[in-house]
């Protein structure tokens, strides 16, 4: 471990929407700078422009809030290594770019593109890997530099050595030697002025003195041309963590943004903002993606805090991890649970609105703790809680029809429950369930009967929380009146 303060970054690309495995490069970084009591920083890699899409900064910027991971400097907060956006740092990537050049590490390339995919098509032809051919690696460093000032179009890229190997280390994976022959000379400075990553994202992680780099699996075959970068100019060199790969649900294959589709269709997905609609919290998705990779029980239920106390770097894992939506379920359920009355009921809230119900804050505290144990999602509170919210319920008649019995025999136990019910002073719990367990006991039918058809009268569904508990809440007059409608739907069939 370093000695230093510990400064950890989560350095995404403004390329598309937030994932789980954004998500869970955000965590790791974050989790370890708060238990080291250190920095963590948002840095927004925005060089490729052509894949930039609007609105995906804030996107990232959103889903890290609602995840409640927050960072200790970034675009929209600064810091005292700003700026935090690649595209504002243009003039120190190029003068760090002519640094190497000066360093005798690096060259302009004048080579068009035009003769680069001839180049690759003969070395496709030949059986071999495309790869640059150093056509400008041997022209001499003055008439490079006559010929940039002249404005003429180029690149510059790494000057590879031909010999010799490099060693290069990934905390999960230990060192790991490449022979340099295998490596290309590859770009840096881009010809619109903006680097590549392998340049940005090593200059920057210097010069935000990044103790810790965890990022995603896909940078591990790059990590000796990373180290080349570093070591060119005289740098330390962070510590590499590259994380395991997602899985598809199978087992077989990566799991990709394009499987999204495939996903949906049983009502789950792999972006924040899907799961945040289908009704996930963030503490269930957090404590979902912290165990893929990471060795801990699977079965473990920790909040954000518990995991800082906990977490421990060299307990992550490099195996894969398939991606199990049983577990997010699991996890989403149980922190349900977890949630304060009053906390539970303020998100749950807007769901019942924006699905028309007119709600009253009252009400809804009472409802909340009836129902909190059936909750996988917050969406599953219209099914287990919506009709609280009516004024009238519209029960399917084949519903109230109890097994083992005609509409008529149901329709004279719906009538007898009305006038137990209707002769109490108070139609509470612990007023109402003694008698009709009592008219259950005498009247020659069992309990799955007659309270099925009292539950699907006064809910208007055959599944439901508590029976007596729910009727208390909604209330004397409104379940006389579904039990009446009950009656005349019985009555006509």
């Amino acid at each position: 471990m370093t000695t230093k303060p510990v400064r950890t970054r989560f350095a995404p690309s403004p390329t598309g929407r937030m994932h789980i495995g954004n998500a869970r490069s955000a965590l790791y970084p974050f989790l370890l700078a708060r238990r080291m009591g250190g920095t963590f920083i948002l840095r927004i890699e925005d060089t490729d422009q052509k894949r930039y899409e609007p609105g995906a900064e804030q996107e990232l910027i959103n889903g890290l809030h609602w995840l409640g991971i927050h960072y200790d400097e970034g675009p929209d907060i600064g810091g005292p290594y700003g700026p935090y956006r690649q595209t504002e740092r243009r003039a120190i990537y190029h003068e760090h770019a002519w640094k190497l050049v000066e360093l005798g590490k690096a060259f302009p390339c004048f080579c068009t593109s035009e003769r680069l995919e001839k180049v690759r098509q003969e070395q496709l032809k030949n059986k071999q890997n495309p790869r640059y051919d150093g056509a400008c690696r041997v022209i001499d460093p003055d008439e490079a530099r006559r010929r940039v000032n002249a404005g003429e179009k180029y690149v510059i890229r790494f000057k590879m050595p031909k010999e010799g190997s490099i060693t290069t280390a990934d905390l999960l994976r230990g060192s790991i030697t490449t022979e340099n022959s295998a490596l290309d000379d590859s770009v840096l400075l881009k010809s619109d002025g903006l680097p590549t990553y392998h340049l940005a994202a090593m200059v920057d992680d210097h010069l935000m003195e990044i103790t810790h780099v965890i990022r995603g699996s896909e940078w591990l075959p790059s990590l000796p041309l990373h180290t080349h970068v570093i070591r060119a100019f005289g740098w330390d060199e962070p510590i590499f963590v590259h994380l395991s790969v997602f899985l598809k649900p199978s087992g077989k294959g990566k799991m990709s943004k394009r499987d999204r589709a495939e996903v949906m269709k049983d009502g789950y997905s792999i972006f924040l903002g899907d799961m945040q609609e289908l009704g996930y919290i963030p503490e269930g998705v957090l404590n979902w993606i912290a165990l893929m990779g990471w060795g801990v029980p699977e079965d473990d239920v920790m909040t954000l805090d518990q995991m800082v106390e906990r977490f421990d770097i060299d307990g992550l894992t490099a195996s894969p991890a398939a991606i199990n939506f049983q577990k997010l379920d699991h996890f989403n359920g149980a922190h349900i649970r977890l949630l304060r009355t009053e906390d539970l009921a303020a998100r749950i809230k807007p769901i019942y609105t924006q699905a028309g119900f007119r709600v009253d804050d009252g009400t809804l505290l009472k409802v909340t703790p009836l129902i909190r144990e059936r909750l996988v999602t917050l969406d599953d509170c219209l099914a287990f809680g919506g009709f609280f919210f009516l004024e009238d319920v519209d029960p399917n008649p084949q519903e109230l029809i109890a097994k083992g019995l005609d509409a008529g025999q149901s329709a004279e136990i719906a009538r007898k429950s009305y006038e137990i019910l209707a002769a109490l002073p108070e139609l509470t719990h612990s007023a109402a369930e003694p008698p009709m367990r009592a008219y259950v006991e005498q009247g020659g039918h069992n309990v799955n009967q007659v309270f099925g058809i009292l539950r699907v009268a006064a809910t208007g569904q055959k599944v439901s929380p508590p029976l007596f508990e729910s009727m208390e809440i909604i209330g004397r007059a409104k379940v006389l009146k579904r039990l009446k409608n009950a009656i005349e739907i019985l009555e006509k069939m």
